[in-house]
């Protein structure tokens, strides 16, 4: 089950925590049950909560498309804002599963009630398919382990050998815990979205290996796109480093650009279809993605025509290279200067972050979380411990030296042309995956992966066919396969080891008290992580999330955040009316906690509002006395909900 997911960790346990106000009456804790999907998991759940438990999935539809409390007092399709596509799909499935059972007759879980003792209320714990979170999460799971199936073919076929295909799937356990994180998180995007991006790259090997490609595996490219784009914003980020990487085998002479032209339909196809069922999202058209596939398409166009020099010279390859960056970066700011777009202006100051050390208020809530901060220095050391990164450099290396021997051997390039394209791509698209994994730390669950997958070349006869006539390739690779096993198994067995239970009881009292204590329609505000919990567990209005990719939602959450500033009291009040505030959960732990130096939340607004630096933080004050402007009606170890005063 999800609850037993979490690592234990050996505590004293603590001392139930005094509130200003009486707890609520002792009841089966309907709070607990949801607490477990924390933070974007809870916010995701959420609406597959709402479907499922609508009169109707139709009704349910209805509710999220014209979604009135995830950002009170606006009225949202959430289905077009968040990827909410496997909720919806989830919960049809879920409605109909259960629909059937109980026409039959069969029994879909088993619930019971624990007695947690002391004065904490009985928690109701079910499992089977009928309960809703283990059906959402089982599907998920389910999902996940047919992608090892797809990462064994996958293996298979670049690699030309069964063998490969174990390779790939045993250094995938091995180094599981950075190539996953769906165990831990299994609502986030990813989760649904990258098993698709497995099966759309094997069929791009597919079509690049192919003399002839047939209008099947380009509708299957095209489907297997939609797919990986839908649940996931972050997927044509993904997708422009394939884009790129394939305009490099054409710069270079790798692929004519009639087979580009193909690949870049089916892209173009997939991407209007994915603008459609978000409802016209504005974020397709104007991405970088977007410019790409026009840039380049216009410079297969036009490129023929103007330039009439060999596909092997160095200029031209520096004349289209620097024709794609200028007009992909152009171009995006054009339409998103037309279309009044800047949902994803944050990506542009994250990565000048990156390289200029640019800080504003966006910049450092990203880069102050580890997940996107750069790539851990450990990350390496552990990838050479179960010997995969030696491999893959080894793998890279002879790569290189057979795209050398194309250059200079026509021959070879004649008789295993479809061979080096695909090598070089894949070669290609592991140095995109190895920047944007040094760069976000988050992001090495691509790059992972594809390690994984280039080390099934190991077992190529067209790399090492040399090396296989003196020894024999089993021995080879069961020799490698069990040098890594040693740490490998050791990985897994900690993986293995990790069981334990979730329990926050003072978050856990914090939502018994809304639900006890304000009104349904009572406007609740704070820090995102929880906002997410209240939306889900109390059902309250909230007006700000975790989903950070909106820039009106940005806009409102630095509003929020202003309670860890150093502004004036009467100052954050009248913005927080503006919002239509009605109470302000202060987590004091926010005010001191500091992931690493500048990153504190006073130290954050610093950078934002220099003028203020030196003055008490807000949320220090308000942990004192929030009189006159807010009053403590709840308080406890971790939370204080503070309500906003109207006279």
């Amino acid at each position: 089950s999800l609850l037993q997911k979490k690592k234990k960790k050996p505590t004293k346990k603590p001392n139930p925590p005094k509130p200003i106000t009486n707890p609520p009456k002792l009841t089966i804790s309907s709070a607990v049950s949801l607490m477990a999907f924390r933070t974007e998991m809870g916010l995701y759940y959420s609406y597959f909560k709402t479907i499922v438990e609508a009169p109707s999935f139709w009704n349910g539809m209805w509710m999220i498309m014209n979604d009135k409390v995830t950002e009170y007092p606006l009225v949202i399709n959430t289905l077009k804002r968040f990827n909410l596509y496997p909720e919806v799909v989830l919960a049809s499935w879920y409605r109909i599963y259960t629909g059937v059972m109980d026409f039959i007759g069969l029994q879909t879980k088993t619930c019971w009630t624990v007695n947690r003792g002391e004065r904490l209320s009985p928690v109701e714990s079910c499992e089977g398919l009928g309960d809703p979170a283990s059906f959402y999460v089982a599907v998920i799971f389910l999902l996940n382990g047919l992608m090892m199936s797809l990462f064994f073919i996958y293996g298979t076929y670049l690699s030309g050998s069964r063998l490969g295909g174990l390779v790939t799937v045993l250094c995938y356990f091995f180094n599981h815990g950075e190539c996953t994180r769906v165990m831990w998180t299994p609502p986030l995007r990813e989760s649904f979205s990258y098993p698709f991006l497995v099966l759309q790259m094997l069929l791009l090997t597919y079509i690049l290996r192919t003399p002839n490609i047939n209008r099947g595996s380009l509708i299957a490219l095209c489907v297997s796109n939609v797919f990986f784009m839908l649940p996931w914003q972050f997927a044509q980020f993904v997708l422009l480093t394939q884009i790129a990487s394939l305009f490099a085998l054409y710069v270079v002479g790798y692929i004519d650009s009639l087979k580009l032209q193909k690949i870049l339909c089916a892209h173009m196809a997939s991407l209007a279809l994915c603008f459609i069922l978000m409802f016209g999202n504005s974020m397709l058209l104007t991405s970088y993605y977007a410019a790409s596939l026009a840039v380049i398409w216009g410079i297969l166009e036009w490129s023929p025509k103007l330039l009439k020099m060999g596909r092997r010279e160095v200029s031209l390859w520096a004349i289209e290279g620097f024709a794609w960056l200028f007009g992909t970066v152009t171009l995006k700011y054009l339409t998103s200067l037309i279309f009044g777009v800047a949902d994803d202006a944050h990506i542009s100051n994250l990565l000048k972050s990156k390289f200029f050390g640019y800080k504003d208020f966006d910049t450092l809530m990203y880069t102050c979380a580890a997940e996107f901060d750069f790539m851990e220095k450990e990350t390496p050391i552990r990838y050479t411990k179960t010997l995969l990164l030696p491999v893959v450099l080894v793998v890279f290396g002879i790569i290189i030296m057979k795209v050398s021997d194309s250059f200079s051997d026509l021959c070879f390039c004649v008789c295993g042309c479809f061979f080096v394209w695909q090598l070089v791509y894949h070669a290609l698209q592991l140095l995109a995956y190895t920047v944007l994994g040094i760069l976000i730390m988050r992001l090495k669950l691509f790059l992972t992966p594809h390690l994984c997958v280039m080390a099934s070349l190991v077992c190529s006869k067209q790399l090492f066919g040399w090396l296989f006539g003196k020894i024999q390739p089993k021995t080879l690779v069961f020799a490698i396969l069990a040098i890594m096993a040693i740490e490998g198994s050791a990985n897994l067995q900690n993986q293995w080891n990790i069981m334990g239970e979730f329990s926050n009881l003072p978050q856990e009292e914090l939502l018994e008290w809304i639900k006890s204590s304000t009104r349904q329609d009572a406007v609740f505000a704070g820090a995102m992580p929880t906002m997410a919990s209240v939306k889900l567990s109390a059902l309250r209005p909230i007006v700000n999330h975790p989903h950070y990719e909106d820039a009106g939602l940005r806009a409102r959450t630095k509003i929020v955040y202003s309670m860890y500033s150093r502004k004036p009291a009467k100052e954050v009040k009248k913005e927080l009316l503006r919002l239509g505030v009605n109470y302000y959960i202060l987590e004091e732990s926010w005010c001191i906690r500091r992931t690493k130096p500048g990153c504190s939340m006073p130290e954050i607004w610093d950078v934002e509002e220099p003028a203020n630096a030196g003055k008490i933080p807000l949320c220090n004050l308000m942990s004192k006395d929030p009189r006159p402007y807010f009053n403590t009606v709840f308080q406890n170890s971790i939370y204080r909900v503070l309500k906003v005063t109207r006279e």
